[in-house]
């Protein structure tokens, strides 16, 4: 799989006898699942949406019409690339990819605290999961620790651009890991 490979879910069983399959997604966007859209899958098949049910779960892929057929998709993952994933899917106002979040620098009053390594998510919200910066770990303090993804609150400002993110409070949430 290439780097730019991104996985937005994985496939169930077959629905009926006319190729439906049930699907798991993975992706806070299932709007990308619309007719005629590709995925590559991790057998590396290229497949592509006939149909979309997204109230049922259910998707049906171009020559794989038929229940024999479809069978030969059970399991497997389904993947998309950077580039689809900005051109299918519209973010809102502080909105973020989470392969755009992955590896920026986490900064706090303009001390490096550490590197996005991971993204968490819970039931209540999501949490960076930051490997601390060299010299904080030094000084005797964890070498990772997680931060909640709650603007206003943890997350200030996000600029993908620079790979930064501003925060106030995690000096506090790394010396208490």
């Amino acid at each position: 799989m290439s780097i730019d490979k991104i996985y937005v879910a994985r496939l169930g069983k077959t629905v009926g006898l006319k190729g439906d399959l049930k699907i798991f997604l993975d992706s806070d966007f299932p709007n990308q699942f619309k007719t005629g859209a590709t995925f590559t899958t991790n057998k590396n098949l290229t497949l592509k949406v006939i149909s979309y049910n997204k109230s049922r779960q259910i998707i049906k892929f171009e020559d794989f019409e038929d229940i024999e057929l479809a069978k030969k998709l059970t399991n497997q993952e389904l993947f998309t690339t950077k580039n689809k994933t900005k051109e299918n899917c519209q973010l809102e106002k502080h909105e973020h990819f989470w392969f755009d979040i992955m590896d920026c620098i986490i900064y706090e009053d303009s001390k490096k605290l550490g590197k996005v390594i991971d993204i968490h998510r819970y039931p209540l919200n999501d949490y960076l999961e930051i490997k601390t910066d060299e010299s904080l770990v030094k000084e005797g303090l964890p070498q990772v620790f997680l931060l909640p993804y709650i603007l206003e609150t943890y997350i200030l400002n996000v600029n993908i651009k620079d790979k930064s993110i501003e925060v106030q409070k995690a000096f506090d949430i790394l010396e208490n890991s």
